[in-house]
Parts: structure tokens; C-alpha cells; sequence
């Protein structure tokens, strides 16, 4: 019997060759970005689930509750906790902190020569109790051990053979920041991918008296968006009563109440986008549901071609199961047959899939920036199997019912109509969710190519083309001015500033202030921008008030913007010129000298905060170098020959300001990135269906097609006839779409500060696409049909 049903389903399935080949082609192309959208949800929500003890890891945070009712949310907690949550607390089984590099100079000798790296990301000093909490393998050394004393790392597999290729890493020395030396203590296996902490190069905590001298490791008040601090609790039902008892620990240490700290499971530290500090790119859980619900409607716009496809071809298939129920077939045999048709094509689709996957995952991996690969690990083949019985029952399910419930006197007679395959406002319905589906996603695409177009093209406040960043191997006046005055002899060199900080930065630094003749603080904080008398010039900074920074080594007078100004309660800038403030690195008040105008300090997702400018040659960090734009190739070759002569030490590296700040929109790119592509694949799946199911309707129509261009209808009126229900549909689907689409796309927009206002030109042209992929569609089908000679029309069975 199963023999007989594979055979009567490999000749229905070759007979109709192009319907077999639209349908696997549908169902393909939506289980591919199914499958895509599978693998990236899964890579965030398995995030560090590595650890052994994930349920009882916790991230110590910091809320900040300023006296104006705000809070600012911080991923850090002070360095000298770790040690009072080891021994104050019987709750807290392990503590251990770390602090991120943002970058690190690491070089060594090799056969009598200097090689030098330059690591910004994967380094950090760590306790050793981290590898009490976090699993790693170890390969060589004794983690208990290994990084107790100053001077000690280290390394994972692929970094130590970064640094010396296939010989035994144990033993050797590395230099760090041209001066101190470390000796290579442990190995260890590379981590997943799938981690928030991605260390491959681990530095002794002892040794950040080397790089630091003055840094007080005892200081609870000193915080950096660096430190993190992990905790492995005995029960993680014990955390509330470990958050009860932190008042108490403040009050001690810091005797305010304005630092809040909190233990945040890790598992929701991956999506926590309110304490992303130093990165641009984060992951809601609501985009990973929202790219959830988008697989799912691919796969079920796919899902309803095959409904469509398959109960459109009732007429053909009607004599078949007359016979066929004439001859004692029952109605289960007959939906078993058709489901192994089902069955059969939906195989053969899942193996496309497949492949369109494994093809594109290079493409994708570069837009979502991660390593994704197509494992058939457990978990994965569970989900093709799980997809592929789903589609079945889906995509086979109401047909295989549908054409087995004919009566066969009705279907030998040849009495059945078009209306015999089903409900038709059930395929106009799903034709319906189909186009709605598809101009939803589009109107999202059309929404966010709009954001990140206006995010591209607004005034940020400042000039940030033609500007080039270096970062300052070290904070030396002399070398850095030796350096700046090199520059300045080249004609494309416009102008040079040292600061802390370029205008925009993801990373804030500042606090509260005093004002005037008040002896409180400010009950909001400021931001500082850190930098010599040439920022302005060099950034294109605008003064609205009074004058620019005289040049100094310390903060003498401030610079403030039109917020702070505001904020002040100050309308005329003249007014606050003279009048004093004083900031932490100040000891004393000291005068405004001038106001600027508002520039963005971060993306245009945060308003622009109060903020001054003032000049603090310790801090300097990095050097803007305006160049004339052109042959910056060249320029920057320049650049770099005169930073070997000072810095001879120092790993020269450089970017331009324009791609720095493009880096804070890294996660709006990739949703473009996605719903365009994913509105695309709706799209041809919509256009494949209608593709289909148009051909049969003709077919279905050949006769009166016929009988009315014998009775004199025009080729243009013919087209008219077999569009005009299909677009009807379209709209509809439009008048659906709009308002889900807008109510989603208004919802993420709210995450921008500075943000378009949606407008009906998106919508109408959402709209019009679809119309114009439906019109085409059918119009390449209606008029193959209203060009065929009539006589061979009207001689149609």
C-alpha cells in the first residue's frame, strides 16, 4: 500500500512540474529565512548558558538616583566589593571582579625582533576566583594559582598561538604598555562564541598597580563603565535578602544613598540595552520575538501558496478521487495520499532550504556580525523536524481534507466547480494575510531606511568629515606636542586638538557640580568633554557666547552648551559669562567663559545632555586631526610616519570620525539589514503564490476567455477582468497593514530621543509595491491568456 501511494505520488507530482517546482521554490525560500532567523535567536538566548552554575551567576549593577528623580544605569560596581562579598556575606559563595581593556599594547621578541600588537578587545585584569564562578577549560597551568602574582597571564589556545605560533607558551614573556613585563602562567581552551565575556588574554589584577600607580584599589567611590563584578550565590533564591543588605553597605562605605546596587541574573545581562557601555550594539528580547514572529509568517506565507496552489487544482484532480473512492478508497487513504505528496515536497524544499542557508550564512554573518555556522546539533534537527511537520500539517493538512471529502458521483459527472476546492473566501482570506504580511514588512522597511537616513544626514553639532582619530600611547606633553607641531608643517593638515574625547563618544563621563554661590550640588549631573583650546576649531564647534578656552594644562574656565544653559534656568547666554562653577577635578570655582552650541555626545537615541568643555592635559586620550579630504590615503601615510619618529613603541592606528560614529548605529543598520531582506523574501513568496494560483484561474477561465474575445473583448478589458479580484484583495491587505505596521514601527521609534514622524507617503508606497508586484503578476498571466487564439480557447477541456 505505502508503495503504491509513493508511486501515485511521484506521478501527480511530475505531471504538474511547474506547480511542484513553485511550490517547493515558496516553501524553500520561507523555511531558508526561517531557519536563519532560528539560528540567530538561538545564538542570543544561549548566551554564556555555557557556565555550569548559570542559574546562581549574578552581575553586580549600579542604579544612580539623582535628586531630580532620575536614574542612570550603570553595568559597573566599585573594585573593593568583590572582597567584602567574599567575606561579609555567608549568601555569596564566590565574588571575583574584572576590568575590560579597551586597549593594550603587547609585544615580545622574535628572532631578535620587536612585534607589537595592538589589542582592543579580549584583554582584562581578573581575580583568580573568576574561574570559580565562569567555566574555562584548562589546558595548562593551575587556575588557583596562576594569576595570583603581579606580572602574570593568561592565554587561550588560538591567542597564545597568535603570539608563538607552535611553541610551548609556558614560561614565556610578553611586555605590555612598552614597560612592564608578564609571564605567560596558563592556557587555556578559546570560550564559546556565545559569551558577553570574550577574554582570551588575562592579566593578574596585582598587576594593575604597573599600569596605575596612583589608582587607589580601595576607593569605593571610583567607578569605571570598565569594572564588572560576577557572583555565584549558594541559592539564587537568597539574592533578596543579599539586595536587603545593601543599603547598609553604602551607608558604610560611601554614606549616600545616591549608589544603588543590584545582582542581576546573568541571564538577563545579555539584553539589559540601558547598561550597554562602550558598545553600540544591543539585542532587546522584543527584536529576537519580533524576528521570531517574522520566521513564523515566512513560513506561513509559504505555507499559504501551497493551500492555495493545491486547492485550486480541484477540477484536475476531481475525476482522481471519484475513481479512486468508486474503486473503496476511504477518506483516510485519500488524505494519507495527498499528505505523502505533502510530504514529498515539503522534503525536498526543507533539502533547498538547506542549502540556501549554508550559502547565505557568510552574507548574514557579516550583517549581524557574529559567527553563526549550521550545526546539526540535537537542538537544531529537532527544529527542522519540528518545522517540517508543522508545514506539513499546515501546507497539507486543509487541502488533503478538502479534496478527499468530494462525492464521487459529483466528480466523475464532472459537476464540480471552482468553489468546490474549498471555501473561496478562505483562499481570498489567506491571500489576504499573505499580502499583509508582506506590506507590513515593508512599511517597516521603508520606516527604518527613513530613521537611519535621518540619522545620517542630521547636524550632530560639529563637523565629524575629514577628521582623523588616533589614541595617545601616553598622556606626555612633550611627546605629544612634538607630535602636533610635526603635523601642523603639512599644508593638509588644517587643524590638530587633544582631548579625552571626540564630541560624540559611547562612552560618558561626569557628575554633579556646583553653581554660582551654592554650596549644594546640582541635583543633575553634567558631562564633560576633556580637551586643549583647538577643539573647537578642529571639531567645528560654533560659540553662541563670549570666547574659546585659553590654552592650560588644568581646568581653569568652562566652556558650557545651550542645554546646561537651559538647565540653569539662564535664557540670555551673556548672563552666565563670569559666573563660576566647580567640578570634581577642581578644587575651586572657577569662571564661564563662553557658551556652544548643542552637539550630540552620543547617539540621537539620548537627548543632549548639560555638558562642558574644559582643558585637562592628563586625560587626554586621543588626537583630532582635521585634514583637507584630499588624498587622505596619503595624508594618513604622513600621519603615520611622524607617529613611528615619536612613538616608536606604539602600535599606530587610526580611524575616521565619520566611521567611529557610524559604530553607534551598528544595531539599526542590521534591522534594515533584516527586514529588507526579509520584506524581500515575503515578497517573492507572495509573487511565486499569485504566480500560481493566476495560472490556474485561467486555465479554470480558458473557455470564457474565449467566448469573450469572440465577442469582441478587448486584450486590455481581458487583463482587467482576471486583476481586478486579485487587486482587491491587495487592498485590503493595505487597509489591514497599515495600522498594525504603524502601531509596531511607532513603538520602536520611541527608542530615539531625535526621530522622523511617520508619514502617509510610507504607507501609500507600501501599498503601491504591493499592488505593482500583484499587478504584474497577474497581468504577465492574463495576457499570455487574452493573446491566445480563441479557437484553441473554446476547444479547451
Amino acid at each position: 500500500m505505502l508503495q503504491n501511494y509513493f508511486k501515485i505520488a511521484w506521478r501527480n507530482l511530475t505531471t504538474q512540474r511547474s506547480y511542484t517546482l513553485l511550490n517547493i521554490l515558496g516553501l524553500s525560500v520561507g523555511m531558508a529565512g526561517g531557519l536563519l532567523i532560528f539560528l540567530f535567536v538561538r545564538y542570543h538566548l544561549s548566551t554564556d548558558r555555557h557556565h555550569t552554575k548559570f542559574d546562581r551567576i549574578f552581575r553586580v549593577v549600579t542604579d544612580m538616583h539623582l535628586d531630580d528623580g532620575s536614574v542612570e544605569y550603570y553595568p559597573e560596581a566599585p573594585l573593593p566589593m568583590a572582597q567584602a562579598l567574599r567575606t561579609d556575606f555567608s549568601q555569596v559563595e564566590q565574588a571575583a571582579f574584572l576590568i575590560m581593556n579597551r586597549e593594550l599594547t603587547v609585544s615580545y621578541q622574535k628572532n631578535g625582533k620587536t612585534v607589537r600588537f595592538m589589542e582592543h578587545k579580549g584583554t582584562a585584569f581578573v581575580e583568580p576566583e573568576l574561574f570559580a564562578i565562569l567555566d574555562y577549560q584548562w589546558l595548562r597551568g593551575n587556575p588557583k594559582t596562576a594569576l595570583r602574582e603581579p606580572g602574570s597571564v593568561v592565554l587561550t589556545e588560538s591567542w597564545a598561538k597568535k603570539y608563538f605560533g607552535d611553541a610551548d607558551p609556558m614560561g614565556q614573556m610578553l611586555n605590555l604598555k612598552s614597560g612592564i613585563d608578564a609571564k605567560v602562567t596558563g592556557v587555556l581552551a578559546d570560550p564559546p562564541k556565545t559569551t558577553d565575556t570574550d577574554i582570551r588574554f588575562f592579566i593578574s589584577l596585582a598587576t594593575l598597580k604597573a599600569f596605575s600607580p596612583d589608582f587607589n584599589q580601595a576607593d569605593w567611590s571610583w567607578l569605571n563603565s570598565n569594572y564588572r563584578l560576577f557572583v555565584t550565590l549558594k541559592d539564587p533564591q537568597l539574592v533578596g535578602s543579599l539586595e536587603a543588605a545593601m543599603p547598609a553597605l553604602v551607608k558604610k562605605h560611601l554614606g549616600s544613598n545616591v549608589l544603588q546596587f543590584h545582582f542581576q541574573p546573568l541571564r538577563e545581562s545579555h539584553f539589559d540595552v540601558r547598561r550597554i557601555m562602550g558598545g553600540a550594539t544591543a539585542i532587546r528580547p522584543s527584536l529576537l520575538w519580533s524576528l521570531g514572529l517574522v520566521g513564523l509568517f515566512l513560513v506561513l506565507t509559504a505555507c499559504i501558496n501551497f493551500v492555495n496552489l493545491a486547492t485550486a487544482q480541484v477540477l484536475r484532480r476531481g475525476k482522481e478521487v471519484g475513481i479512486r473512492k468508486t474503486l473503496g478508497s476511504t477518506r483516510g487513504q485519500l488524505v494519507r495520499q495527498f499528505l505523502l505528496e505533502t510530504a514529498l515536497i515539503v522534503l525536498a524544499a526543507t533539502s533547498l532550504a538547506l542549502l540556501m542557508a549554508v550559502l547565505s550564512l557568510p552574507v548574514f554573518n557579516q550583517w549581524v556580525n557574529i559567527g553563526l555556522s549550521l550545526h546539526l546539533d540535537g537542538l537544531t534537527l529537532g527544529f527542522i523536524a519540528l518545522l517540517i511537520l508543522v508545514v506539513i500539517l499546515l501546507a497539507g493538512g486543509y487541502p488533503a481534507a478538502v479534496l478527499s471529502g468530494f462525492s464521487p458521483w459529483a466528480a466523475l459527472k464532472g459537476k464540480l466547480s471552482a468553489k468546490s476546492g474549498g471555501s473561496y473566501s478562505v483562499r481570498q482570506s489567506l491571500i489576504v494575510l499573505q499580502f499583509v504580511i508582506c506590506q507590513a514588512l515593508i512599511i517597516g522597511s521603508l520606516v527604518v531606511a527613513t530613521q537611519v537616513r535621518y540619522i545620517q544626514t542630521t547636524d550632530v553639532g560639529f563637523t565629524k568629515d575629514n577628521v582623523v582619530v588616533v589614541n595617545l600611547p601616553n598622556p606626555q606633553k612633550a611627546s605629544r606636542e612634538t607630535f602636533k607641531n610635526e603635523l601642523l608643517q603639512y599644508p593638509e593638515i588644517k587643524s590638530i586638538s587633544a582631548s579625552h574625547r571626540p564630541p560624540s563618544a559611547l562612552i560618558m563621563n561626569g557628575g554633579s557640580f556646583k553653581f554660582g554661590d551654592k554650596a549644594e550640588w546640582t541635583d543633575f549631573p553634567i558631562r564633560e568633554r576633556l580637551a586643549d583650546a583647538d577643539y573647537l576649531k578642529t571639531y567645528g564647534l560654533q560659540l553662541v557666547a563670549g570666547r574659546n578656552l585659553s590654552e592650560s594644562d588644568t581646568i581653569r574656565e568652562y566652556l558650557i552648551n545651550e542645554t546646561l544653559l537651559r538647565k540653569l534656568n539662564i535664557r540670555d547666554p551673556q548672563q552666565v559669562l563670569g559666573r563660576k562653577m566647580q567640578y570634581y577635578l577642581s578644587p575651586v570655582a572657577l569662571p564661564i567663559v563662553g557658551v556652544v552650541k548643542d552637539f550630540h555626545l552620543r547617539s540621537l537615541r539620548d537627548e543632549i545632555a548639560p555638558c562642558f568643555i574644559a582643558s585637562y592635559f592628563k586625560m587626554y586620550q586621543r588626537m583630532g586631526i582635521r585634514i583637507s579630504g584630499q588624498n587622505p590615503q596619503q595624508t594618513v601615510q604622513r600621519i603615520q610616519k611622524a607617529w613611528e619618529e615619536i612613538y616608536p613603541d606604539a602600535v599606530f592606528e587610526y580611524e575616521f570620525l565619520d566611521e567611529q560614529l557610524a559604530q553607534f548605529y551598528e544595531t539599526e543598520n542590521l534591522i534594515f539589514r533584516l527586514v529588507n531582506t526579509f520584506a524581500g523574501i515575503a515578497i517573492l513568496i507572495c509573487g511565486l503564490g499569485l504566480y500560481g494560483l493566476v495560472s490556474l484561474v485561467v486555465v479554470q477561465r480558458t473557455k470564457e476567455i474565449g467566448i469573450r474575445k469572440v465577442l469582441g473583448a478587448s486584450v486590455a478589458g481581458i487583463v482587467a477582468l482576471l486583476s481586478k479580484d486579485f487587486l482587491k484583495l491587495v487592498i485590503v491587505a493595505m487597509a489591514i497593514a497599515s495600522p498594525i505596521a504603524g502601531y509596531a514601527m511607532n513603538q520602536w521609534l520611541q527608542d530615539f530621543a531625535y526621530k522622523i514622524s511617520l508619514a502617509w507617503w510610507m504607507f501609500a508606497l507600501a501599498g503601491g509595491l504591493a499592488v505593482l508586484v500583484a499587478l504584474v503578476t497577474v497581468s504577465f498571466q492574463s495576457i499570455r491568456a487574452a493573446l491566445a487564439n480563441p479557437v484553441k480557447s473554446l476547444r479547451a477541456e
